[in-house]
């Protein structure tokens, strides 16, 4: 078990590194369906949205901001057991006025659908107007 974080981790050309083959991954940029995860709406400035997250994550169990700049924001999440970290990534992108989001566990093959329960955990303690992207967004 590693403690350490991935070097793939954080934006590298505003994006996002690919999911892994395995399935304990979720994201809002990935194109294949057993990866893909609808991303949050960019309704409000990017502050006020980072905010909102960290507001709503708060709620979580074992959650620990790790990165914030004015774009991006990074958490860890431990599992209650084994102390397994996954880490989850959202970005504030005013292009798409969409929140990309990223989950991915650090160890292991499978998580058991955990990453995306989690996102959509996220997704319901967020005001209606950020739940999922504005039409037409990419």
């Amino acid at each position: 078990m590693t403690d350490s974080a991935p070097n793939t981790l954080g934006l590298t050309g505003g994006k996002f590194a690919t999911c892994p083959d395995s399935p304990n991954c979720v994201s809002s940029t990935a194109s294949d369906p057993r990866h893909a995860i609808v991303g949050f709406a960019l309704d409000r400035s990017p502050g006020a949205a980072k905010e909102e997250l960290k507001q709503a994550i708060a709620k979580l169990p074992r959650a620990k901001l790790i990165s914030e700049s004015d774009n991006y924001l990074r958490f860890e999440f431990r599992s209650f057991l084994f102390r397994f970290v996954d880490d989850v990534e959202f970005h504030l992108d005013e292009t798409t006025q969409t929140i990309q989001i990223r989950s991915a566990s650090r160890v292991g093959h499978s998580d058991f659908g955990v990453n995306r329960r989690r996102v959509e955990a996220i997704r319901a303690l967020l005001p209606e107007a950020m739940r999922s992207k504005p039409s037409g967004a990419l």
